[in-house]
């Protein structure tokens, strides 16, 4: 489903070059729900960033669904990410103006294509998250979790080849954060959603099939969860405390 391959980023200040990603190889199967954990400047983010082509990345390819994303021009790149990738972002980016229902149907409006299968559609993601009861409310109007749980319909709404979460539980308590992270495998149990997740937290990453550990642009471990999630997240959390000492 998502290949990467060989990846490299930089910046530049002044005369100085940074070097962020430096030959990143992985890939993420279709269904399986993958976390990326790493500390702070490790390049999880710009990762995901080169990977939705938002920024620009030095070399190294990027393929997705059978699509080479490196060249394409901007306006096959807007095509491919309103209609090939969902987005959930940690500040759930819902328009304050628009009901939950208005929101889940955003890619839609901004295709032109709200018919009745769309509405149907988000109906049922609505119901598969539960959150029916507040499709008629606005943002202000409701809580974080389902704000959040929203945006995760939100991003199903196209039936992308994949989802990419940007620290989707970063904003939220304990009890909302297992509510968004179930609502990911219901998406991926119900739906076959692909997810490629960003996050540092190991109880979210608990809950995922596999987990991409990063330190310093480098792949540092891959970790693939057992039938116990407990025991996954105290693996996760070794893992974490080992590559932090070395």
């Amino acid at each position: 489903m998502l290949y990467v391959k060989e990846l490299y980023k930089s910046y530049e200040a002044g005369k100085n070059k940074y070097e962020v990603l430096k030959g990143i190889d992985f890939h993420v199967a279709k269904g399986e729900f993958v976390a990326v954990m790493g500390p702070s400047g490790s390049g999880k983010t710009t990762l995901l960033n080169c990977i939705s082509c938002y920024i620009p990345f030095d070399k190294g390819n990027i393929r997705l669904g059978g699509m080479e994303l490196a060249g394409m021009k901007e306006d096959a790149l807007a095509r491919v990410r309103n209609t090939k990738i969902g987005f959930v972002f940690q500040d759930f980016m819902l328009l304050d103006g628009l009901t939950v229902r208005e929101n889940i149907l955003v890619p839609r409006i901004v295709q032109g294509e709200v018919e009745e299968e769309a509405e149907k559609l988000a109906d049922q993601l609505a119901a598969m998250f539960g959150i029916s009861h507040i499709l008629n409310k606005y943002p202000a109007e409701i809580s974080g979790g389902e704000k959040q749980r929203a945006a995760v319909a939100r991003s199903l709404i196209n039936s992308p080849l994949i989802i990419l979460a940007d620290e989707p539980t970063g904003n939220l308590d304990s009890k909302s954060s297992r509510a968004v992270i179930e609502t990911f495998n219901n998406a991926k149990e119900q739906m076959d959603a692909t997810i490629f997740m960003v996050t540092h937290d190991s109880f979210a990453a608990s809950f995922c099939d596999r987990v991409i550990l990063m330190k310093d642009g480098v792949i540092y471990r891959q970790l693939e969860k057992g039938e116990d999630r407990s025991l996954f997240q105290d693996q996760l959390l070794e893992a974490i405390k080992e590559m932090s000492a070395q």
